[in-house]
């Protein structure tokens, strides 16, 4: 286990797709081949993200496939594990062995069950789980995603916790798709150290001018390669064309269910039907949809 403080995270993360065995246990195998192909891409993991159907794994489940990573000798420095929960103590079990691995942060959503709380509870929560840990390596990105989680995480929690937890409390994914609460978001905090993730490739151009840390992107997933090119190259002539292309990839995606979409994309390219399992309530696409996506994505290509 890594004793050392983590290099901090930057560039452009994928919250990597859980690919599923025909009974629905996870694969570790396709799990830790997809990670390898990502991380040869020059993406970050953040396992266990909104796109790795995260919140239908069980916490022994996530254990088990981190430590797949680790032990095909992945480096857990590149990795920031999904570990917020609604139950705190999951959300404390995740997080200690994130930590213990050497992970280079992890990515936690607030408790997201229920609605209308208050700043003082979100701020309670995440105390409790940054003391309950009780490590000087721990360094939480929050995820702002209030579309999905309905519970946001304010400009005013995050100036609290960064006053409370300087340094622990180390960056944010903005997944709420509104640049204006990203600008802010760079414009107060960013200059403290704190980093912010763009949640979308479509803003990458714009959050690395403004000074941000890079993005953690769903289509990360089937278009790694590209979306690092441009946080490479975002100072040189034809980033602007660089980011039209990639915004072109993600919306055919978007125009589909994502996790589905990215699945069969998946199944496509390695000849693999079984990537394109998703489980319940999520349904796979149908085969005319899987089709008419492959047959928009050769235009691209």
């Amino acid at each position: 286990m890594s004793t050392a403080a983590p290099v901090r995270p930057q560039g452009v993360y994928s919250p990597v797709l859980t690919p599923f065995n025909e009974d629905l246990s996870p694969s570790a195998a396709r799990f830790v081949e997809h990670c390898g192909a990502l991380l040869e891409q020059g993406a970050g993991l953040a396992i266990f993200g909104t796109n790795s159907e995260a919140n239908s794994l069980t916490v022994a489940e996530k254990r088990q496939l981190l430590d797949a990573l680790l032990d095909a000798g992945l480096p857990a420095a590149r990795m920031m594990p999904g570990t917020g929960a609604c139950a705190l103590p999951d959300a404390v079990e995740l997080t200690k062995h994130a930590v213990r691995a050497g992970c280079g942060g992890v990515l936690m959503l607030p408790p997201f069950y229920y609605k209308g709380v208050s700043d003082e509870g979100l701020f309670r929560a995440f105390a409790h789980v940054i003391e309950q840990v009780a490590d000087e390596r721990l360094r939480i990105y929050l995820y702002h995603i209030p579309p999905v989680s309905g519970v946001p995480i304010s400009l005013a929690l995050i100036e609290r916790l960064l006053g409370e937890f300087p340094g622990i409390v180390a960056g944010v994914k903005d997944s709420s798709g509104d640049w204006a609460n990203t600008e802010a978001m760079l414009r107060d905090f960013q200059p403290r150290g704190f980093e912010v993730f763009a949640g979308t490739e479509t803003v990458l151009l714009d959050t690395l001018r403004a000074g941000g840390a890079g993005c953690i992107t769903a289509t990360g997933n089937v278009n790694a390669g590209p979306i690092v090119e441009l946080y490479r190259h975002w100072r040189e002539d034809g980033a602007e064309d660089r980011q039209r292309a990639l915004n072109e990839t993600r919306a055919i995606f978007q125009s589909y269910p994502m996790i589905p979409a990215m699945k069969a994309a998946i199944a496509q390219r390695r000849a693999d039907p079984a990537w394109a399992t998703v489980r319940p309530p999520l349904v796979e696409l149908n085969e005319i949809q899987a089709a008419q996506l492959a047959q928009r994505l050769a235009v691209l290509s």
